[in-house]
């Protein structure tokens, strides 16, 4: 709601008992000043509007695999032949590739230790890794042969997760060069060991289920900003990789049915007659189809197939290739057409019987949901697969990703098992955009990775329910981590390796700050168009910080240098308290013009908090729900939410158009009532935020304001703003809808305590002190005004 002070012209119109005017000393912190040299200078290769420059250039790997799943030994032989090419400016004597599943080595990995102390007790298999000297658990990968196209072996050394290979001669700019490498290594349990990939034993029918990730040696990234970004593999830093062309053959078990990244090539020679039939049958219908049915998957558990089976999969342009693979699985599928591009995708979903009631239902429509809304407030889905994988996990990979979601025993669930699963399916489907597709170094920045797509899947789950419980994007979501004491927090601009709280820290923090950015601070319009200008910029390249706060700033002029400061490196928290309210009355003789006041007429109190997204989502009417337009196939939980199950139906909250009125400007009449405001704030936290306000009248009417963060830029510290009505303030509240993230909201009112939302609120509100004054929840002006 927008609204305009009133504006008076006076000589003495009002009585002040003191000067309350602000004299601030000198308190700047810099919050206000620019970026500058924090960020790295602009170049030819990264401009300082935030765009790709005219010499930017990025390397490239193309992948032609053969591998062999041994299910008896859970041992995977892979042969591999890799062409490089060398785009970069620079002459490489030596390359780098990453060896990711040396991570579960006792020998090869990364080494990067935790301090450790006495424990209580610990469990055998956990004292046999304390054994010293450490002995080879045999796991990582076992390098058999590294040659040049030609056969010639090439020199090589193995530093923990990473292979350098010295080349026999120069690669020069726009060279290629190509060799092969014959490797194997044995799965890790990854229920027990962790980790991405690996195998899971199911006890009651004996059977595994694969998931085949950072499974073959794989080209290290050599970019502009870093040259080889060879840190080491911790299994917490994620990947930064490099685009390329993959074709790949797996050699499996007959009776396995297997998802890859990219596309199928042989089903005719792997699916049965009438699974063949079924994935046509899939290709056209908007509806997913059982390509291996339930009965079939039942059946296919209670034998071992012997014999074996190739599959082949090609993808192009894609940094990653994973796979899975198990005789357990069930598989359904539907096409999905993307408005931006017309592009037709197979959203499709592999899940064991366990996941059924639930994978069955929801997983594919989920996908097809993630892919469309991202390619909204993004870039069109460019690839022709997306699949969501049930084991037990969540991690992403191009086109696939592996995600949980399973029933209890009789195939009944819990809605936050079903909201559980949903939201980790859109958030790995959403990865196919941050980083697959919008390249950043997730090495070094996991927020770029987790945290945009973090905001984006906040924004899809909106869209596929306006009551979906997200637990991660809404404001007052990250409060209770920014009230850790500060040396439990670290500046989003942190290495991943170096994070405490990593959750908060790279998703939560990043994804609630840019939703305050799109609610609060810019508005949606100005956001979502430098969003997309980003997304769009580096879609397929390898974006840093400073290109994403630099389009952001470019695309909507805009200066957000003091938010990317506070924000991103930053960890001060938001804590504006309302410390004084000083009242005036008017000189009812004194000469006043050009009197306009416009306010708001009244709307209901809400009793239960509604996030601000919600609520706007709520009144656009161009927003689709998927939950609204899928009403048949709901559950019970979502009919019960809605009161479709016998319950009285919750009443919707709409708010009210602004209501205008115009005063004369000499009505003595109107100024009877003309009360002046002086509300004083202090900037607790120390991280600048606008101000919102709404006042509530005593004829019940409320009007709300909000002060840019600017109003902080001459001091920091403490500002002061006065308002003029012509009707009595029953009480002022800060920050009404919650959306700034302040950590302490028992300063923010004054005047009459609003209705509490429980009986938590209730409790906070009598134990902490605030500018509202005694314990009957009002202030005395005259004590506010210092008489």
């Amino acid at each position: 709601m927008k609204f305009k002070i009133a504006t008076l012209l006076f000589c003495s119109a009002f009585a002040f008992g003191q000067n309350i005017q602000n004299n601030p000393t000198s308190n700047h912190g810099n919050k206000f000043e620019q970026l500058g040299t924090i960020l790295p200078t602009a170049n030819i290769y990264r401009t300082g509007s935030g765009a790709p420059g005219q010499g930017y250039w990025q390397n490239r790997a193309d992948y032609d695999i053969t591998a062999f799943l041994d299910e008896d030994k859970r041992s995977l032989r892979g042969s591999e032949t890799i062409t490089y090419y060398n785009n970069s400016p620079d002459d490489l004597e030596y390359i780098w590739l990453q060896l990711d599943e040396n991570e579960h080595s006792s020998l090869k990995d990364a080494g990067y230790d935790d301090g450790t102390k006495l424990p209580k007790m610990i469990t055998t298999d956990r004292l046999k890794t304390t054994e010293l000297p450490v002995k080879d658990n045999g796991y990582g990968v076992n390098l058999e042969k590294v040659r040049d196209d030609s056969g010639v072996p090439l020199q090589f050394v193995v530093n923990k997760t990473m292979m350098r290979i010295d080349l026999p001669k120069v690669l020069k700019k726009g060279e290629k060069f190509t060799f092969k490498i014959d490797w194997n290594y044995k799965f890790p349990n990854r229920m027990v060991m962790g980790g991405r990939g690996g195998y899971e034993n199911f006890r009651e029918d004996g059977n595994d289920l694969y998931t085949i990730t950072q499974w073959y040696p794989r080209m290290c990234v050599y970019s502009d900003f870093k040259g080889w970004q060879t840190n080491q593999f911790t299994g917490r830093g994620e990947f930064a990789l490099v685009f390329g062309n993959f074709k790949v053959s797996m050699n499996v078990p007959a009776d396995h049915i297997v998802a890859g990244t990219g596309v199928g090539k042989n089903y005719e020679q792997v699916l049965t007659s009438a699974q063949l039939s079924r994935w046509k049958q899939a290709q056209n219908s908007n509806e997913p189809v059982e390509i291996v049915t339930l009965e079939e998957a039942k059946k296919a558990e209670k034998s071992k197939s012997k014999d074996r089976k190739i599959w082949k999969f090609e993808a192009e342009n894609v940094r990653d290739f994973a796979w899975t693979s198990s005789r357990k699985f069930i598989w359904d599928g539907m096409k999905v057409t993307i408005p931006e591009n017309k592009n037709e995708v197979m959203a499709m979903s592999l899940y064991p019987k366990e996941a059924y009631n639930l994978y069955r239902k929801f997983s594919t429509r989920a996908v097809a949901h993630t892919i469309k809304t991202y390619s909204e407030f993004t870039i069109p889905y460019p690839y022709p697969v997306a699949q969501s994988i049930e084991a037990a996990n969540g991690m992403e990979y191009p086109m696939i990703c592996f995600n949980y979601g399973r029933t209890e025993k009789d195939g009944t669930y819990s809605e936050g098992i079903k909201n559980g699963m949903i939201g980790v399916i859109v958030h790995e489907v959403g990865h196919n955009f941050f980083p697959m597709i919008i390249n950043s170094d997730e090495r070094q920045w996991s927020w770029m990775d987790e945290g945009l797509n973090t905001f984006v899947e906040y924004l899809t789950e909106e869209k596929w329910d306006n009551k979906f419980p997200s637990r991660r994007g809404p404001a007052h979501t990250i409060v209770d981590y920014m009230k850790l004491p500060k040396d439990q927090l670290e500046p989003i601009m942190t290495n991943s390796e170096n994070i405490i709280q990593f959750g908060p820290n790279a998703y939560s923090k990043p994804a609630t700050g840019l939703n305050i950015l799109r609610e609060t601070i810019m508005g949606r319009e100005l956001f979502d168009k430098a969003f997309k200008t980003y997304a769009k910029r580096w879609a397929f390249k390898h974006p840093e910080p400073a290109d994403f706060f630099r389009t952001m700033n470019d695309a909507s002029a805009e200066n957000l240098d003091w938010f990317w400061r506070g924000w991103f490196y930053g960890i001060d928290p938001v804590d504006i308290s309302i410390d004084k309210v000083t009242v005036a009355t008017p000189d009812l003789d004194a000469v006043v013009k050009n009197k306009e006041v416009i306010y708001t007429v009244d709307k209901p109190q809400q009793n239960e908090f509604t996030d601000i997204s919600k609520i706007r989502n709520k009144e656009d009417k161009n927003i689709v729900f998927y939950t609204d337009v899928e009403k048949e196939t709901q559950d019970f939980y979502w009919k019960y939410n809605r009161g479709m199950e016998k319950v009285d139906q919750a009443k919707s909250y709409t708010l009210k158009n602004d209501n205008l009125e115009n005063i004369a400007a000499n009505d003595k009449v109107n100024l009877q009532n003309m009360t002046a405001y002086q509300i004083d704030f202090t900037n607790k936290g120390g991280l600048v935020m606008p101000i919102i306000l709404e006042f509530t009248f005593e004829d019940g009417s409320k009007l709300t304001d909000k002060s840019s963060a600017q109003i902080w830029r001459k001091n920091e510290n403490n500002v002061s703003k006065t308002y003029y009505f012509d009707k009595k303030l029953k009480s002022i509240q800060l920050d009404p809808m919650r959306e700034t993230a302040d950590i302490d909201t028992s300063n923010n009112f004054w005047g009459e305590i609003p209705a509490p939302t429980s009986k938590f609120e209730v409790f906070k509100m009598k134990q902490g002190g605030s500018a509202r004054g005694a314990s009957t929840g009002k202030v005395n002006p005259m004590q506010a005004a210092g008489k």
